[in-house]
């Protein structure tokens, strides 16, 4: 509500009206993110609570969020599979979806074959982790300049200038700092944490520029919330474009 006092103008007591900050409404501030005209690199990690062998995988991939350029240059994707859940522990951050496309760039000749912990760099196989590399080699190609512009929490509108008729929109928003205690399976005892967690994608249609009203954010136990962008060719697990960044 307004307040009421009184102000000394020109030797006279004028009364004027002041707002209490406390009570005013401050709007969201505009996001905006914007890759350059070479494709950013994207890094995603096929992984599962179940498995033994994925949680240094899963460190790895935490550790890319102090490494410069995160959600500039690159931008790392964390898809939890449930085709470990059959042998006790049941992976809360598993869908079905993800394990589908793991599947699908096997079918495309990118992936050899469905396991865990699986990598893939720009879209191909990317084995040289398991050789003890931990930085992978960048292959930009002039793809285009795209822009995701996020007005409030769940108005997106997207622009894409290589955009080509038929190539899709993929919105995700990623989990950051996700702590489990895992109570059976493979990793029983043991304290997990992830970060880059996908938390559901979501396809909206249309063509550039896409205007999408965003699902409510995803409440897991995440400690941080960001939003990740791409563009794929139809029918195509293949990322040609992405843009992302923190939310909060």
């Amino acid at each position: 509500m307004p307040l009421s006092r009184r102000v000394l103008i020109q030797g006279f007591l004028v009364p004027v009206l002041a707002f209490s900050l406390s009570s005013a409404v401050v709007a969201e501030p505009v996001k905006r993110w914007e890759s350059g005209s070479e494709s950013t690199d994207t890094v995603e990690l096929f992984t599962s609570e179940g498995c033994s062998s994925c949680p240094p995988a899963d460190r790895w991939l935490s550790s890319l969020k102090s490494r410069p350029g995160v959600f500039q240059s690159f931008i790392p994707l964390a898809f939890h599979v449930d085709y470990w859940d059959y042998i006790g522990w049941k992976d809360r951050m598993a869908d079905p979806a993800f394990s589908a496309r793991q599947r699908d760039y096997v079918a495309a000749g990118d992936v050899s074959q469905a396991y865990t912990p699986g990598i893939v760099v720009n879209s191909h196989e990317w084995r040289d982790w398991f050789q003890g590399h931990r930085d992978w080699q960048s292959t930009p190609a002039n793809v285009g300049k795209m822009t995701a512009t996020l007005d409030g929490q769940e108005r997106l509108t997207v622009a894409y200038a290589g955009y080509q008729p038929g190539q899709r929109l993929n919105v995700a928003y990623l989990g950051m700092g996700m702590t489990s205690e895992v109570k059976a399976g493979e990793n029983r005892g043991r304290e997990l944490t992830h970060d880059f967690v996908v938390l559901g994608v979501t396809h909206p249609e249309g063509g550039s520029p896409w205007s999408v009203t965003l699902p409510p954010r995803p409440e897991a136990g995440q400690a941080r919330t960001a939003l990740a962008v791409w563009v794929s060719p139809p029918d195509s697990p293949e990322i040609v474009q992405a843009v992302g960044g923190y939310l909060d």
